[in-house]
């Protein structure tokens, strides 16, 4: 609505109008990171109130990951076709809709509707998707380190809102905690309709860093590479599959998954209750470990820019998995868990900038954002195999252990096959 006159305005300035579209994205992703974490907080007060064991609860979570990962590569298609406006206020009308009724829930089937669907669908329409959409359209110089800010705003989110979050429950009540997310989504969406603008050229702009004689160029020689319909997502899937590179990162990109948001971003909590930690203390290491991810992924958005992103990739997912072996040993004292909440932090999402810098790479700009919504939809399917099977190891052997030492072993894994990415031309590159 204003986006016209506002980039005037800074343009006589010296300021990009990209930026402020950077910052109205992330504090979007933001907001849906808080939505992504606050279950893990309540899933003691759902069992006190309706008697919904760990397992149930997880059920529900692990639905809403499942739709959060399939929504990526058509959220892409959905944001070419209809623009970013549109996509973004629709995922915030569902999320805070779905928060607002979920305080009147009485049957577990409340909970996989409204947090399992409505959330699912809502965040994936919003999703690091988005990201990856906007850094590319809107960045030509800086993009890794863009996408690395963005990503980090699924740590800043836990960091700004669970402990605020777990003070409500222990203080107030569960329904009360959601109150900041919904009242967040809601300001969030009038900043989007105000002020966001879907490409550079909507006002007068190139991307940041893009000669105008370049942008001519690019947009007289080419269009776009797939027909916008429902199908194209499947046709970006069909072509990517024939690659070994789409595997490679789909499969470490599902490990990547595994071993974060379903496993330690559910669960951690109530991993920490299990050994003698209260809700409010276990939910400020979750806030030191996002401040570590903050630092981390900032960072390494900087480095993809400059390093070799399967190297990044290599010491991300192992120094990951060194930390969670660690977990178990750590004693949960608050020397232990911080040790922890720093090694783990640093890498929880710096794995994301690589990961879309070489899919870039490798796909090209035209399809790398549905690309990248397949190989993001692995990384959620392997969150919600880990939120239901992290809960169900826990209620049928009475200890999140072995959920914690197999999301190990499979990070070492990932940190081995990312190699048999062949190494491209350009992955080093603002891809």
């Amino acid at each position: 609505m204003f986006a016209k006159s506002f980039s005037n305005w800074l343009q006589r300035r010296g300021i990009h109008y990209g930026f402020v579209v950077a910052i109205i994205t992330f504090f979007t992703m933001l907001i849906m990171s808080a939505a992504l974490g606050l279950p893990g907080a309540m899933m003691k007060s759902f069992n006190l109130e309706f008697g919904w064991s760990v397992d149930e609860v997880s059920s529900a979570v692990a639905l809403r990951f499942f739709l959060f990962g399939l929504m990526g590569p058509f959220a892409a298609l959905l944001m070419e076709r209809y623009g970013l406006k549109k996509v973004m206020c629709g995922g915030l009308f569902m999320v805070g809709l779905g928060l607002a009724m979920a305080t009147q829930v009485t049957a577990l089937w409340h909970l996989f509707v409204l947090w399992g669907v409505m959330l699912g669908v809502g965040t994936g329409m919003t999703a690091l998707v988005l990201g990856a959409v906007v850094s590319s359209r809107w960045f030509t110089k800086k993009r890794g380190l863009v996408l690395g800010i963005f990503s980090a705003s699924t740590a800043t989110g836990q960091l700004l809102f669970l402990p605020i979050a777990t003070w409500l429950i222990e203080n107030v009540g569960w329904r009360v905690s959601v109150l900041p997310i919904v009242v967040g989504c809601a300001l969030m969406a009038l900043l989007v309709i105000l002020l966001m603008s879907n490409r550079p050229s909507e006002i007068g702009l190139t991307s940041f860093g893009e000669l105008p004689s370049a942008a001519n160029a690019a947009n007289s020689a080419s269009g776009p590479t797939l027909a916008l319909n429902f199908k194209t997502p499947f046709i970006a899937l069909a072509d990517a599959a024939k690659t070994q590179t789409f595997w490679i990162l789909a499969g470490t990109f599902f490990i990547c998954g595994l071993s974060t948001s379903g496993l330690v971003q559910t669960h951690f909590i109530t991993l920490c209750g299990d050994n003698g930690m209260d809700a409010l203390p276990a939910a400020s290491v979750l806030a030191m470990m996002g401040i570590f991810d903050v630092v981390g992924t900032v960072t390494s958005g900087w480095l993809s820019d400059r390093y070799d992103n399967r190297k990044l990739l290599f010491w991300y997912y192992g120094l990951r998995g060194i930390s969670l072996f660690w977990l178990p040993f750590s004693t949960f004292s608050i020397y232990g868990l911080s040790v922890f909440a720093m090694f783990y932090g640093l890498d929880w999402i710096a794995t994301v900038p690589p990961t879309v810098k070489l899919a870039g790479a490798a796909f090209g700009k035209e399809r790398v954002g549905m690309v990248f919504g397949w190989i993001f939809a692995a990384h959620q399917l392997g969150s919600a195999v880990a939120a239901y099977g992290a809960g169900l190891v826990r209620v049928t052997l009475l200890t999140y252990n072995p959920a914690l030492i197999g999301a190990g072993v499979f990070c070492l894994i990932a940190a081995v096959s990312i190699f048999w990415v062949p190494k491209i031309k350009g992955s080093r590159a603002a891809v």
